[in-house]
């Protein structure tokens, strides 16, 4: 049995943090919505409640049945969930005189309660919140104050049930670490035990006893996630598992080749498709980002739908899903807006009537790297950037035509290969070029040109949510654009995004 922390989401921006946060102290954790939580079981050894952008005076503010949990097992209110306890036990909570954010120092600490174990007094700790608790229901005894919150942190008595004002999961709180693995391990209990390599021992049993002799297809994309899902798979069922990497005619140069050899050289069943004319009939012309998502998207179900038919008596179909994606899929709020479409096999098991496999489905982008790694796969596929489902159209922006995807192809070439030539590719989490939609005058030799502009775009990260524009070096930059404008004809312009996710996005359509 699993042992695992639940983590109830009240909207706040920092709850994928905490569980991030449990996981590399080596504890599985879940995020489940406030007002969509499971009975607790035997596996579930704690349960932390998240911040919140609601105040618990407003009429509508989250407020679950916690009578399952509260008192039964471990618990620790954090921020919003701290109010909460409070709140719901009699106390007070009240606007603060100030909104208090930013750095804070715990001056006061009580060090005989197990959660502030081996934590300095005057630790630095981070506060986000616009009320303060002005009032402590009986029972609540505090154990850590600032000099503006008197009421830094709290224990209720006769219980195990905590709550604290201040996020540990942030690096501004220095010990925040400390305070959650107090708590996994001295008060819940935890054996800290989930690692990569136990998850694919955990994972692939689970795949053999769950699919036995039913055969399963997958879409390769070349990716990270598909390339691991595709793994675990092959571990647990074998020449079971048919790949189907299609070839849409927006991959990289060279890509096609390179990502099949490599797949095949490792043992996977892998059915490669060239269907780049397909996709690139349909796009000639088409501008409208949206209209270009749809258009791929559509015409690879089609395409992958053809091709599964060929694969018979195929049951299962898996995908690389992982967890940011489910928790995306189950918000507090529903679904977030539409900010673009993602380019994934969605619609595929409902047209093929096929149940669906995700073994990657509890898992972060960075832990399914290290699974990776647990299972053995090398580096050349672990260490592959992302690359966006719909491919280079929407790094053309503006119209499509095979002239200019050629065009992009080639100068996005020359980016990756220097990278990598001069040891930058593994210190960059993402990095392509845009080919714009304008053109602009320039000289070459005795003559006037006016030609394409490219831009330049790569960022360091760890999962994508948030990015920072890559420090790359000026001599690197001043080489590749030179090679740019001399090696491919129709580009005359090279320039370097310095921008940040947020407030922009890593890809620019």
């Amino acid at each position: 049995m699993q042992e695992k922390i639940l983590i109830l989401d009240f909207g706040s921006q920092y709850t994928q943090l905490i569980a991030r946060r449990i996981r590399e102290l080596n504890v599985y954790c879940e995020i489940y919505p406030f007002n969509h939580f499971p009975e607790p079981d035997p596996s579930v050894k704690g349960v932390i409640l998240s911040g919140s952008p609601y105040s618990v005076r407003d009429s509508n503010a989250p407020s679950p049945d916690l009578v399952s949990i509260k008192g039964r097992i471990p618990l620790l209110g954090v921020c919003y969930g701290a109010q909460l306890l409070v709140h719901s036990g009699g106390g007070n909570v009240m606007p603060s005189a100030a909104r208090e954010y930013g750095r804070a120092n715990l001056f006061y600490i009580n060090n005989e309660d197990l959660l502030f174990t081996d934590v300095t007094p005057g630790t630095q700790v981070w506060m986000s919140h616009g009320d303060t608790i002005t009032g402590m229901p009986e029972g609540f005894e505090i154990t850590g104050s600032t000099n503006d919150v008197k009421a830094g942190a709290f224990k209720i008595n006769g219980e195990s049930t905590w709550g604290i004002q201040f996020h540990p999961e942030v690096y501004h709180t220095t010990e925040g670490t400390t305070i959650l693995k107090n708590f996994v391990a001295k008060i819940c209990g935890c054996s800290m035990n989930w690692t990569p390599a136990s998850f694919v021992t955990s994972t692939v049993a689970e795949l053999r006893n769950k699919l036995g002799n039913d055969k399963v297809i997958l879409g390769l994309s070349g990716g990270v996630d598909s390339s691991v899902a595709a793994f675990l798979l092959h571990r647990a069922i074998g020449k079971n598992l048919t790949c189907i990497f299609i070839d849409n005619g927006l991959l990289r140069k060279n890509e096609f080749e390179t990502v099949v050899d490599s797949y095949k050289g490792l043992g996977l069943n892998v059915v490669a498709v060239r269907a780049g004319d397909r996709f690139l009939d349909e796009l000639e012309g088409v501008s409208d980002p949206e209209k270009k998502r749809k258009i791929i998207g559509r015409v690879f179900i089609e395409v992958f739908d053809e091709e599964a038919h060929k694969v018979r008596d195929v049951k299962w179909l898996a995908q690389g899903t992982i967890y940011p994606d489910v928790i995306e899929s189950v918000s507090v709020n529903g679904p977030s807006a539409t900010i673009k479409s993602h380019h994934n096999v969605g619609g595929l098991p409902e047209k093929m009537h096929l149940k669906v496999i995700e073994p990657l489905r509890l898992l972060f982008k960075d832990e399914v790297r290290r699974a990776g790694e647990a299972l053995g796969l090398p580096g050349y596929i672990l260490k592959r950037h992302p690359f966006p489902g719909p491919g280079l159209a929407i790094r053309l922006l503006g119209s499509i035509t095979r002239e200019k995807l050629e065009m992009l192809k080639e100068a996005d070439n020359i980016f990756i290969e220097g990278l990598r030539k001069n040891s930058l590719y593994d210190s960059v989490w993402q990095a392509g070029v845009i080919l714009l939609p304008v053109q602009s005058v320039g000289v070459m030799g005795d003559e006037r040109t006016y030609e394409y502009a490219v831009v330049l775009r790569a960022v360091v990260s760890t999962d994508g949510m948030t990015a920072d524009w890559a420090k790359l070096p000026y001599d690197f930059l001043g080489s590749v654009s030179n090679d740019i404008i001399n090696k491919v004809k129709g580009i005359n312009r090279v320039v370097f995004d310095v921008s940040s996710k947020p407030p922009s996005t890593i890809e620019w359509e």
